[in-house]
């Protein structure tokens, strides 16, 4: 059992809308086929992965430091102990190599392109729904095969306004989903309270808003939002201040006492760890949103978890960025609290599987094996041309 090839290609996912800090005009990002020598049904197992939106492409990453180091090792270093599957963890290992720890930046995401395409290759090997087998892993055994799910939107965008966001909130809600998403920051606070208003006057019973600031705010104006902020009842407020600033996130923290959301922008175990020793984030309101295909992948991911059950946070406080089915399938085998969701944006790499539907905020997981991208037919044919 051997990887036989690593296949990178980079695909723009550009569109005119910005959030408070970027424009994603030029936006990018790699899908990655890793293919075996495996032969399952009469096919060969490929994997495949890619990289959430916010990151751009890493294809010379990919394919001049990391593909190198796993093709040059001993394919007996890359199996599990019985030689009967691919083991993600020594894999990783093998991609790390002569790396030095910290300053996490881009490597973590080339990485966890390839850590999502290897986790693919294992569940489709052990011909299982990739939820099933982190259950068996890593879990109690036990899968919850519906999962929360809310959409992420709201950008700025040339022309847009308060009637074009409502409408596309209101689209959201048409669709099953209960807690909708809207950026902040990038208007004054008086224009983006109006906004937030009129998107509140749309919704029902049951129903919540989100906002997202996207980093942008320095204390005062995070601060100045919050109280702004605290006469709604939001789902959370999202990532004010930059993310690697804990001050910052634990002051405002003893200003605004509703929940808050941040962690997308953290790449390594380490860089979570310090916010939940840092930055004052509260295990009983606030929500961690760690990507793991932006922070080197699942096998770090889990490193994470592990950091946060030591410190008495439950899984169930994660509901991860990037709208991708890795993150779907984590929350269904290890008992994530759910998942982002992009109805109508980065496609075809947003969504779920053909004839998955939205119900009450809630999506019911499919059964193939693997992550369950061959399920989405928009994105399987891009994913087949890079593998043929």
């Amino acid at each position: 059992m051997r990887i036989v090839e690593i296949r990178e290609r980079t695909f723009p996912i550009s569109s005119p809308i910005a959030n408070a800090y970027i424009y994603f005009s030029k936006m990018s990002l790699s899908l990655v086929a890793v293919v075996t020598d495996v032969i399952r049904d009469g096919k060969r197992v490929v994997g495949y992965g890619f990289n959430s939106n916010g990151r751009y492409g890493q294809g010379c990453l990919i394919r001049e430091r990391l593909v190198p180091r796993i093709m040059e090792a001993d394919p007996k270093t890359l199996v599990d102990d019985g030689g009967e599957n691919l083991d993600p963890h020594r894999i990783w290992a093998a991609m790390f190599k002569n790396e030095k720890p910290g300053g996490h930046g881009e490597r973590s995401v080339a990485i966890g392109t390839i850590d999502m395409a290897v986790w693919d290759a294992v569940a489709k090997i052990a011909g299982k729904p990739l939820f099933r087998l982190l259950a068996e892993r890593y879990g109690d055994g036990q899968v919850n095969r519906r999962i929360f799910v809310y959409a992420a939107g709201g950008y700025y965008y040339p022309g847009k306004g308060i009637a074009q966001l409502k409408d596309e909130m209101q689209s959201y809600l048409d669709r099953g989903y209960t807690v909708v998403k809207m950026k902040i920051g990038g208007a004054p606070l008086a224009e983006d309270i109006q906004r937030i208003e009129e998107v509140l006057g749309i919704l029902g019973p049951g129903q919540s808003l989100a906002v997202d600031a996207n980093g942008r705010f320095d204390l005062p104006t995070a601060t100045a939002y919050g109280k702004a902020l605290s006469q709604y009842e939001l789902f959370w407020y999202e990532e004010p201040g930059d993310p690697l600033d804990y001050e910052l996130q634990r002051e405002l923290a003893e200003h605004y006492e509703k929940p808050i959301a941040t962690g997308e922008d953290l790449f390594s175990m380490q860089d979570a760890r310090n916010l939940i020793r840092y930055g004052g984030m509260r295990k009983d309101r606030d929500w961690l949103q760690f990507d793991c295909a932006l922070s080197y992948g699942l096998v770090e991911y889990l490193r994470t978890l592990d950091m946060l059950r030591e410190h008495g946070w439950s899984p169930a406080r994660c509901i991860p960025h990037g709208g991708h089915q890795l993150s779907l399938n984590i929350a269904a085998g290890l008992g994530l609290g759910g998942n982002e969701s992009y109805p109508d944006l980065f496609q075809p790499f947003g969504g779920f599987p053909d004839g998955v539907r939205v119900e009450e905020g809630h999506i019911t997981m499919p059964e193939p094996p693997g992550i369950g991208f061959e399920g989405k037919s928009d994105l399987y044919a891009v994913m087949r041309e890079l593998a043929a």
